[in-house]
């Protein structure tokens, strides 16, 4: 406190005494925590600053999966890691908390997919193998879309990666996927081109929808005549030329196949954009067979049995399939009382165009003619065209339908006024062989088998009886006549040793034999001088023998 200023000072006002004030320094030892801090908040910041987005990503389950251990992959370069793994509420499925770095921002697209990647084994392929030592990790397959999404649903099954091939995806239409699969190989003449992307099953569920991708530089080949077909499995053909066996690779018949092909009555064009949806047909005879624009339906009825005739069945005119079996039906007659059994196919009517002989297309085959067209098959029908149901294989006992023209068919016409119009037919050469086996069947079956029986029973009685007969005869013969027959047989071969020895060389008999016989001979040669003199001298049996002159 400041002293009393004195009374004789009291008018004066005192000078202040000015004090400076000491600052109070910070002590060393403080500066190094506050340094410390300092240095902390930056880190803080930084890795704040390059922290990526955090994601989830819903799968069926979490197999595999490990929070602070499963990687997110891009590539085979590590750009995340799982946080946690979380069950949803409905507990349908899991949810993965996955944190991703900075750079991977760009990756977050709207149609960008994720999957786990884990050891498989397919009827093709095995892949993942690499994650029997490492463990499974999350791949990644960045989309093309520009909108961005940190919500994703994950795939139980691995995609085909094709973003960073080049080539072009294609939209192929089926009735039915048959052993097709995410994976299966394209094949353009033998060679595998692409593979199978993805398949869904079309609203309502008529159809199926594949998405395809064939790579560069095949996929120029893909144009407005190109042709898909299911190349899947063994096709087997077996038909009047043999059994013909046809497959793509061993991978298609394992897991199955698709093969495209330009089709050679179609123009092939400029190469179709990506996208492009095509049909996808159930075979190679199927996809290249030429597309029919018309198309004329008929009805046959035919009395032979519809064994081995099925729906697609070929209907032919001498070699050449004009049409094909639609559906076979069944009908009653209520005028006959009778079950009918009608045979819907379809006819293609460009196939059998009617022409000149200088190759001139008449007026009546035009297309869209009706008059035309009808004057055409009844001319056809009128000269003798029926058709008739033929064996196609004899192993199989597959039928087809037959067009072919008759000479000894009586009249008949094709009923337009009925709808659809009614093909006129002839019975089977097969069934008329039947019919005829049937008829002698049952001439054979009017024969008296009783009578022809009873009767070959007496004969044979009778033979038996004749046989016994034969039999004491025999008896009789070897007792009686064999032992005269051998006393008889002992003085035979006596006698023959006896002229044996006779005649033999040394015998008197045969030594007097041959002088008489000499004697005979000088006889005979005198008897032959004696005519031959006579001859000469005939007068001498008048007038003897003259005198021989001195």
């Amino acid at each position: 406190m400041s002293e009393p200023l004195p009374p004789e000072s009291a008018g004066e006002l005192p000078e202040a005494n000015v004090i400076e004030a000491r600052h109070r320094q910070l002590p060393l030892v403080w500066i190094i925590p506050l340094v410390a801090v300092l240095i902390g908040l930056y880190i803080v910041v930084q890795a704040k600053l390059a922290e990526g987005p955090t994601i989830a990503i819903h799968f069926r389950t979490g197999e595999g999966i490990e929070p602070g251990k499963t990687k997110i992959r891009y590539k085979d370069v590590e750009i995340g890691e799982v946080r946690s793994i979380d069950i949803s509420k409905d507990r349908n499925e899991v949810i993965v908390t996955a944190a991703m770095r900075k750079e991977a921002e760009d990756y977050l697209l709207a149609d960008s997919r994720f999957w786990v990647v884990r050891p498989r084994i397919s009827a093709g392929s095995v892949s993942g193998l690499g994650t029997l030592l490492s463990g499974p990790y999350i791949g990644l397959d960045v989309g093309r879309e520009s909108a961005r999404r940190h919500d994703f649903i994950g795939l139980e099954v691995p995609p085909i990666v094709t973003s960073d091939l080049p080539g072009r995806e294609f939209v192929l239409h089926a009735d039915e996927i048959g052993s097709l699969g995410v994976g299966s190989p394209i094949f353009y003449r033998r060679i595998e081109v692409g593979q199978v992307l993805a398949y869904a099953l079309d609203p309502g569920g008529a159809s199926v929808t594949l998405k395809i991708f064939v790579r560069a530089p095949y996929d120029t080949y893909v144009n407005g005549a190109t042709r898909f077909w299911q190349a899947s499995g063994i096709d087997m053909t077996l038909d009047s030329e043999g059994v013909k066996l046809q497959t793509e690779s061993l991978a298609a018949i394992l897991e199955g196949g698709i093969a495209f092909q330009s089709s050679p009555s179609v123009p092939a064009g400029a190469p179709l954009p990506a996208d492009s949806a095509f049909t996808l047909y159930r075979d190679h005879d199927a996809a290249l067979r030429p597309e029919d624009t018309e198309v004329r339906t008929f009805l046959m009825y035919f009395k032979d049995s519809l064994r081995g005739l099925s729906p697609g069945a070929p209907v032919d005119l001498r070699g050449i399939v004009i049409g094909e079996v639609k559906s076979l039906t069944v009908e009653y007659d209520r005028g006959r009382g009778t079950l009918r059994f009608p045979v819907e196919v379809n006819i293609y009517p460009q196939r059998i165009r009617e022409r000149y002989r200088s190759g001139e297309r008449s007026a009546a085959a035009d297309e869209g003619d009706e008059a035309g067209y009808r004057a055409l098959v009844d001319n056809l029908v009128t000269h003798g065209m029926r058709a008739e149901l033929k064996t196609g294989n004899l192993l199989t006992g597959q039928m087809y339908i037959a067009m072919d023209f008759h000479t000894d068919v009586s009249k008949d016409a094709v009923r337009w006024q009925e709808s659809p119009p009614t093909f006129p037919t002839v019975t089977g050469g097969l069934s008329e062989i039947q019919d005829t086996v049937g008829h002698i069947a049952k001439k054979i079956d009017k024969l008296p088998f009783e009578q022809i029986s009873a009767e070959l029973l007496k004969a044979m009685a009778d033979l038996d009886t004749a046989l016994k007969s034969t039999d004491h005869l025999v008896e009789q013969v070897d007792s009686s006549i064999a032992p005269q027959m051998n006393a008889t047989l002992k003085e035979a071969e006596a006698a023959l040793r006896n002229a044996k020895s006779t005649l033999a060389e040394d015998a008197p008999l045969r030594s007097e034999l041959s002088a008489t016989l000499l004697e005979l001979s000088r006889a005979s040669k005198a008897v032959n001088n004696l005519a031959d003199y006579l001859e000469r001298h005939p007068e001498s049996l008048l007038r003897g023998k003259p005198e021989d002159k001195p």
